[in-house]
């Protein structure tokens, strides 16, 4: 069972890659729960698992063992379909790249999950001009990509994660590619959104702006845990 404040349930989750050939252990018997309204960062070295872990989390890949559950679904066992739909209406990405589509506007890019929920036009453009309003971007609605910085891109990218209106959101890097300012008005975005909102955030991360706001810390050294640290000073 999923501890009762739990959104994520970790179970003994190992992943090996090239299972078949040449084994690549990436996540050496993982077991961790993420409670609601967490700001959460994973730490560690390149090839320490952080990046395998979010993964996992967020059903971009499947664990070689063990069970990933979320909101009390076990995401392990959903067919491809069934977990495209799980992720569309739970889980919200922002990747390092940003991976916005270039050929849609900074408004279009954000709408375009809700056309795919479903959701109405009128309740689309109000949701946009609310989180393009929250990002700071009120007036880059109808510029694409290519016209943008990259921290406006990032922002955008922040939108678009949370016009689902996700239960929590998984950042890949997410400062990876910016500027101290452009990182430091991201983080205070994201902060502000953890607060008011309780968007449950996890970060992986080797970036130290990041680690210093995160209210927890989580180091993976060769797949596993290290240690895990409620950083009880630090403040969003």
């Amino acid at each position: 069972m999923m501890k009762d404040n739990a959104v994520i349930d970790v179970h003994n989750v190992s992943k090996i890659y090239n299972p078949d050939a040449i084994p690549v252990p990436a996540v050496n018997n993982i077991h961790l729960h993420i409670e609601r309204g967490e700001f959460t960062a994973l730490v560690g070295p390149s090839g320490s698992g952080k990046t395998t872990v979010l993964n996992l989390i967020g059903g971009l890949d499947t664990p070689t063992e063990g069970r990933v559950i979320i909101n009390g679904v076990d995401i392990t066992g959903l067919s491809p379909n069934e977990l495209i739909q799980f992720r569309l209406n739970n889980i919200g990405f922002v990747f390092q790249s940003y991976n916005l589509i270039p050929v849609l506007t900074a408004r279009e890019n954000v709408e375009f999950i809700m056309q795919l929920q479903g959701v109405p036009k009128a309740a689309r453009t109000k949701r946009v001009q609310e989180l393009m309003a929250a990002v700071g971007l009120s007036d880059k609605l109808d510029v694409r990509p290519a016209k943008l910085s990259g921290g406006q891109q990032q922002r955008v990218a922040v939108a678009r994660a949370l016009a689902s209106k996700p239960r929590f959101v998984l950042a890949d890097e997410p400062t990876a590619n910016l500027d101290s300012k452009s990182a430091a008005t991201l983080l205070d975005i994201m902060a502000q959104l953890n607060k008011e909102e309780g968007i449950t955030f996890i970060f992986s991360t080797h970036d130290a702006r990041v680690i210093e706001r995160a209210r927890r810390v989580i180091t993976l050294v060769d797949g596993r845990i290290a240690s895990d640290v409620i950083q009880q000073k630090n403040s969003v």
